[in-house]
């Protein structure tokens, strides 16, 4: 019989948790008494689990009251659930609008350190496609979402998220050094486009774009993925493909408040 999965929680986290939502908009601010006789619990237990919090900056001390208030990590998770929400509700029908154009499964994913995060899928019904991959978790420097969004650091940021010469492949045509993604993530710059060429899966490609948002901000790539006999070398020179895939990276920037005009100073 499956137990049920209040069985299983921890006591502590939940009383983390009931600290967090301790918090409002009328009270943003509470102190160890406080706190210690809403939740019933001994003040040396709210100190800690305060002391914790502040560690992680889920939690900071106003020094002139001596009050507690949400910190800059929460901020940043609300932002970050928002952003996520909002990019693939607004993706989904571009996503729909570029597979019917191009007649390629297509995807937007977004870069958590070293890896990428595929959000979304629209897969094209062709016999032989390229599969969805909608919640898989993969090294950024095999997949052309990945290096879309890698192009845009400086050299020194991809060395922090890269700290070792030796990168992470999945083929034996995966990217191999940092070097080797430091020149490559260079030729995207140049191109405005990521190309990946079995690195990830023999036998498939894709093509990818930035997406940025309100704040200027590359938040995620929309891309194209497709078995490697049709997602040609010609097929790219041709144009109408990259075409299409920078217009829906274009589109999906401009739903999520991107304006060209104000990066140019």
């Amino acid at each position: 019989m499956k137990r049920e999965k209040a069985n299983y929680l921890i006591q502590s986290v939940s009383h983390a948790m009931d600290i967090l939502e301790s918090f409002t908009k009328t009270e943003d601010e509470l102190g160890v008494t406080e706190l210690s006789k809403r939740l019933g619990l001994h003040k040396n237990n709210v100190f800690r689990l305060l002391a914790t919090l502040e560690h992680r900056h889920y939690i900071e001390q106003n020094k002139e009251t001596e009050n507690y208030r949400l910190g800059p990590k929460t901020l940043q998770i609300g932002a970050t659930f928002i952003e996520q929400r909002e990019c693939r509700r607004q993706a989904r029908p571009i996503l729909e609008s570029l597979m019917a154009a191009t007649g390629e499964t297509t995807v937007v994913a977004v870069l958590r350190a070293n890896k990428v995060i595929f959000m979304d899928s629209v897969e094209t019904d062709k016999t032989v496609r390229a599969i969805s991959r909608i919640g898989a978790m993969l090294p950024a420097c095999c997949t052309a979402v990945g290096k879309a969004q890698l192009a845009l650091m400086t050299p020194a940021e991809i060395e922090r998220v890269y700290p070792d010469q030796d990168i992470p492949t999945l083929t034996e045509k995966s990217i191999k050094t940092r070097d080797a993604l430091l020149a490559a993530v260079k030729t995207v710059q140049e191109k405005g486009y990521a190309f990946e060429d079995e690195e990830c899966d023999l036998e498939v490609r894709s093509a990818a774009v930035a997406v940025w948002d309100f704040s200027n901000k590359v938040i995620a790539a929309v891309g194209i993925v497709a078995p490697a006999s049709r997602l040609t070398d010609a097929k790219i020179l041709q144009g109408d493909v990259i075409r299409q895939l920078k217009e829906a990276g274009e589109m999906l920037s401009s739903k999520l408040g991107f304006s060209a005009a104000s990066t140019v100073k």
